[in-house]
């Protein structure tokens, strides 16, 4: 059926997002794209597997002088993570004008200090790329803001003008600052125009078919360049509505589907995940019916509940959670991770933790020289929003012994790695970063804090030495990242169960039906040895994938003992 037919989903979508004259230039518009774009893009088949691991980085995370930084990126990575890690998603590599990258100036062009669209190809080429689409909103300074402030026609309703004196309590607030900011346009006029995150990030209106059609240029732009996974920043803001809250509106997962639907088009095997650092059941209706929305969703939960895990050294609250993890279907599953560029969410855990156990973070989190972000809430009372903090330093004090932060690092990236899903793996994460204060007194911003750029040369040099906090961290997560991508169980649309073996423990089992193969994951989120008893249901023998003098038979009457901080992974039949 073609797009043109009012029965084509496309057509039907369209419909309810815009008037029926509105919605038919939108249909005209979507068929040219396609159109246009159907014999740039070599299109091929791919389904996720066990070996499929993407790291987070920015496209000038490590940089040489005289080097375009995304040259840089991709050495490394050939020289470090070949045949380990088959997967990057470069943080936002167009030009900018604030919030390291998410304030876009020019969504199709690659800022020229990182390299050109010829670096993106070439990373494109051995690497999957996930890329992002920062369709929320653009900076200030880009070429569309200013052609509005300039009252060009064309670009006349691309942004949102709104009374100041209109009811917006309504509105749920990530931030603390104001929901609408004063600029003046050509004529001297002042216009007060919605900027949900800052002045410097001017919100798209989404009710402007050419805004629509533009968006989807530039993303069809990314898959041309070789995108295959694309993340949609901050989308569930996206759609605006006066007397609402403007988040998770139903318009907002029709144009989640629709733009999933529209890329399919031309590149059936694309990705979608949306990112909605919100409460965990409200972040997980992205997945849509299983079939239709987003393939992957950030696990926001997770990095926040295993920080509490560890401190507490107590994993009732992350394993109760955990056993209430479903999919809608066997075609999407969660992207894992602990860190990333963003700061330690809090809001997705506040139906999970008490208020008490949040403050408790927050405190500790401070205690260890870390840094919190607050939004204004319903109440327009300041919350915490986010914990600014390297994750290895959240998880311990920077007097306690760097043994027992590796141990404790270790443990919460091994647990991430195994969850169900794809894992992400933030580059500082990868080779233990420490809070970067500098950087928070240079820009003023808290989520510097975890966003420090690194000299290559000075990163070589420390993975060369033998004993380095970097290098012991770096090689012992390649190592636990080479075992699980080798391992059909980790599958990432396999089955799975989470298991209460005691307070301490964190297990779960992971079940690959066609290999008959299972891997039980156990690991220890306290300083002490812990009794464990294998359930009766799971066939002996298993053996240790990571250690291969540990293996349990029928004459351990099923007990084993887990050592302070251990990762055990233990492999058996079906």
């Amino acid at each position: 059926m073609h797009i043109s037919n009012p029965e084509h989903t496309i057509n039907k979508r369209l419909n309810r997002l815009y008037p029926p004259e509105i919605a038919q230039k939108a249909v005209n518009s979507i068929i040219d794209l396609i159109f246009k774009y159907k014999s740039r893009v070599d299109s091929k088949e791919y389904k996720l597997s066990q070996k499929d691991v993407i790291l987070i980085s920015y496209g000038n995370q490590v940089t040489r002088e005289s080097e375009p930084s995304l040259q840089t990126l991709k050495e490394f990575m050939d020289k470090h993570l070949k045949g380990i890690i088959n997967s990057i998603h470069i943080l936002p590599f167009y030009p900018y004008s604030s919030d390291d990258g998410f304030s876009v100036v020019n969504y199709n062009t690659v800022d020229p200090h990182m390299g050109s669209w010829r670096e993106i190809e070439q990373i494109s080429a051995d690497y999957r790329l996930m890329v992002d689409g920062v369709i929320n909103h653009v900076s200030q300074f880009s070429d569309w803001f200013k052609a509005y402030l300039e009252n060009d026609e064309y670009f006349k309703d691309f942004f949102i003008e709104v009374d100041p004196s209109a009811d917006l309590r309504k509105v749920v607030r990530p931030r603390s600052t104001p929901l609408l900011s004063e600029f003046l346009d050509a004529n001297g006029r002042v216009k007060n125009i919605w900027t949900t995150f800052s002045k410097d990030q001017v919100d798209l209106n989404y009710k402007s078919h050419r805004v629509l059609r533009n968006v989807l240029d530039s993303l069809f732009y990314y898959i041309e360049k070789g995108a295959r996974i694309i993340r949609l920043d901050a989308i569930a803001f996206i759609w605006k509505e006066l007397g609402t809250s403007c988040v998770h509106l139903p318009q907002t997962h029709e144009l989640i589907q629709l733009i999933r639907e529209v890329l399919h088009e031309v590149a059936p095997e694309v990705i979608i995940i949306t990112e909605t650092n919100v409460p965990h059941d409200e972040n997980v209706s992205y997945f849509g019916s299983g079939d239709d929305e987003a393939q992957m969703v950030y696990n926001f939960a997770l990095p926040p509940l295993l920080i509490h895990s560890i401190l507490n050294q107590d994993t009732k609250k992350l394993t109760s959670w955990a056993k209430t993890l479903t999919l809608p279907s066997d075609k999407v599953c969660f992207f894992n991770f602990t860190a990333s560029h963003d700061g330690i969410g809090l809001r997705p855990v506040h139906d999970i933790l008490s208020k008490e156990e949040i403050e408790n973070l927050v405190s500790t989190v401070k205690e260890h020289k870390g840094l919190v972000s607050y939004r204004m809430d319903e109440n327009a009372v300041e919350s915490p929003y986010e914990l600014n903090c390297s994750y290895i330093d959240a998880l311990t004090h920077p007097d306690e012994d760097s043994n027992l932060r590796l141990k404790r690092m270790l443990v919460a990236q091994a647990t991430a790695l195994v969850m169900p899903g794809v894992p992400g793996i933030y580059f500082h994460s990868l080779v233990g970063s420490r809070n970067y204060h500098d950087g928070v007194k240079h820009s003023g911003q808290n989520r510097t804090i975890n966003r420090e750029k690194l000299n290559i040369d000075w990163l070589e040099t420390k993975l060369a030495k033998q004993g380095s906090s970097v290098k012991t961290m770096f090689d012992s997560y390649k190592r636990l990242i080479s075992i699980r991508i080798s391992e059909k169980a980790f599958d990432p649309f396999g089955s799975f169960r989470f298991l209460d073996l005691g307070s301490k423990l964190f297990a779960l089992e992971q079940t690959c039906k066609e290999c008959e193969q299972r891997v039980l994951a156990i690991h220890n989120f306290s300083n002490e040895r812990v009794k464990c008893t294998i359930p009766e249901d799971i066939s002996l023998p298993l053996y240790d994938i990571l250690s291969s003098n540990f293996t349990v038979t029928i004459k351990d009457n099923r007990e084993i003992y887990i050592e302070p901080y251990q990762i055990v992974w233990l492999k058996g039949n079906v």
